[in-house]
């Protein structure tokens, strides 16, 4: 209105030239335009800047309106973009979550040892009990979830699980619950493994189980949380290794007294090194947030560069070793021939990893190949045992009774 009185003024002259004045000081007024809001409740402006292709903060200038119209619905395009990207990356399925909450991939861990244990015993014998098979494995199944609840649980109370949406204790809400039921698997499972030590009346592979068992506990659970301490590894490795593949052995071999050979020995070293290799690279993708927790495992400390390169090493030694083990005739010919046939599972963790490493989102799926690699290899090393038993007709290594 003031611009119109102006411009209506007696003195037409003047009158233009104030109209001018008004209106060169309105273009060079400065604006914002809150755009959208954003999580803090600030509102800001959000532009599109053309040249770099970035989107900022800036105050914009008043332009005339086709300009000032074409900037704004440039700014909405990256609005809806940028809003398009979060919901995008935050929205995950009730199913995804809940299948990678649950982790049976995972459970693979409870199936291995137990497996090439009893391959192992019926190798030495020629016996297998199916029922302390199944009873074994239930058990032990019921003990990797009671082993990965409680790391839920002691996770959400360092903070580790913050912003983990796969953590049970975030999808159920409730850290007691989780926890109370963690500890009535553990219960359930350890009792399923007293029984049939038992019934095989053998008290040393109990001990055997309870030293795995342990290495669980001081794994995560205060005050001890040795995985805090980058001792992750050396845990998992005895505890599936030497400790429960020695165990199930014993116990499918049908005697009170706990015997071993270089056979046993070797299988369990190499179940110990293909699960440690898992727990390995499941700390990939959570580097920052172990660091946020003053949380310090074996990748904190070399970073994803030098990692991708111990996990190549790894696999290496893994079939070194296997070779070697073949040619000593510890480990049966027929088990060295299987596992070689896994190799190229083998190049494909090692390739996954060394071009993923930096990459937080697809690293995630490491541990996974590495699950494919430990099933495959157990599986092959197994089934060499049985198969050499069955059909090759060689001496058997010497028993050494304890």
């Amino acid at each position: 209105m003031a611009a119109i009185a102006t411009f209506c003024s007696t003195n037409h002259g003047s009158g233009i030239k104030k109209l001018n004045d008004y209106l060169l000081n309105k273009q060079s007024t400065t604006r914002t335009h809150p755009v959208f809001s954003i999580p803090d409740s600030r509102q800001r402006l959000l532009c599109y800047n053309g040249s770099n292709k970035n989107t900022h903060t800036r105050q914009l200038k008043s332009k005339p309106n086709h300009m000032r119209l074409g900037n704004l619905l440039k700014c909405r395009a990256v609005n809806d973009n940028v809003a398009a990207e979060e919901e995008k990356k935050e929205d995950i399925s009730q199913a995804t979550l809940l299948w990678r909450a649950v982790k049976l991939p995972i459970y693979s861990v409870a199936l291995v040892p137990l497996t090439v244990g009893s391959a192992a015993a019926y190798l030495q014998t020629g016996v297998h009990f199916a029922r302390r098979y199944f009873i074994l494995l239930a058990s032990s199944v019921l003990i990797i979830t009671w082993l990965n609840l409680s790391n839920d649980v002691y996770d959400f109370d360092t903070g580790a699980d913050k912003n983990k949406k796969e953590s049970v204790v975030n999808i159920v809400g409730s850290r007691t619950g989780t926890l109370i039921v963690a500890c009535l698997l553990l219960v359930l499972g350890f009792v399923g493994l007293t029984w049939v030590s038992v019934e095989a009346g053998s008290m040393h592979s109990l001990l055997l189980l309870a030293s795995a068992v342990i290495c669980g506990y001081i794994y995560q659970c205060p005050p001890f949380r040795l995985s805090y301490q980058g001792l992750g590894e050396p845990l998992c490795f005895s505890a599936f290794g030497p400790f429960a593949t020695t165990a199930f052995y014993s116990l499918q071999c049908g005697t009170s007294e706990l015997t071993i050979n270089g056979t046993i020995i070797s299988a369990s070293l190499l179940v110990g090194f293909t699960t440690s290799l898992i727990l390995f690279c499941s700390h990939f993708h959570q580097i920052e947030e172990d660091k946020a927790v003053g949380k310090i495992s074996p990748l904190v400390r070399l970073g994803t560069e030098a990692g991708s390169k111990v996990v190549k090493l790894a696999v290496v030694t893994i079939y070194s070793l296997l070779f070697v083990l073949g040619l000593g005739q510890i480990i049966p010919f027929s088990s060295v021939i299987l596992c070689a046939l896994t190799v190229p599972m083998g190049n494909s963790v090692v390739s996954y990893v060394e071009e993923n490493h930096k990459d937080k989102t697809k690293i995630f799926m490491a541990k996974y190949y590495c699950v494919r690699l430990h099933t495959l290899f157990g599986a092959a090393l197994a089934s060499g045992m049985v198969a050499a038993r069955m059909f090759a007709r060689k001496q058997l290594p010497y028993a050494v009774i304890l």
